[in-house]
């Protein structure tokens, strides 16, 4: 058992003032990820499923051939393998949950947020 706080968990840049700070366990990740407006997490797929949920803003997602807005209180399910994208349509603040976790983060391998 380990208990965190957001106010210490590092703070990582990424691309175009995205940021995002994690925090994992064996099986399970939780990210915190800042995406400012106008900011856009390019098309990308990954085994994990995923679960974000918008605490402040709001982010346009593509997936399946649709593109969905998800809001403030909302969450959106992206099962595992589905390419998906997203636009910030305002300053957002999300958490995402993924299972299993996503190694690519922890390991930098993720150049689809760092270029």
């Amino acid at each position: 058992m380990k208990q965190y706080s957001w106010e210490t968990v590092n703070q990582e840049p990424m691309r175009q003032g995205i940021w995002r700070k994690v925090v994992s366990g064996e099986k399970a990740m939780l990210a915190q990820v800042f995406i400012p407006k106008g900011a856009v997490v390019p098309t990308h797929q990954h085994e994990s499923e995923q679960l974000s949920y918008i605490v402040e803003g709001a982010l346009k997602f593509g997936l399946e051939g649709k593109e969905i807005v998800v809001r403030k209180g909302e969450v959106l399910h992206i099962p595992s393998n589905v390419p998906h994208m997203a636009v910030a349509l305002e300053d957002t603040l999300d958490l995402d949950v993924f299972s299993p976790i996503r190694v690519d983060w922890l390991t930098g391998q993720d150049d689809y947020l760092r270029k």
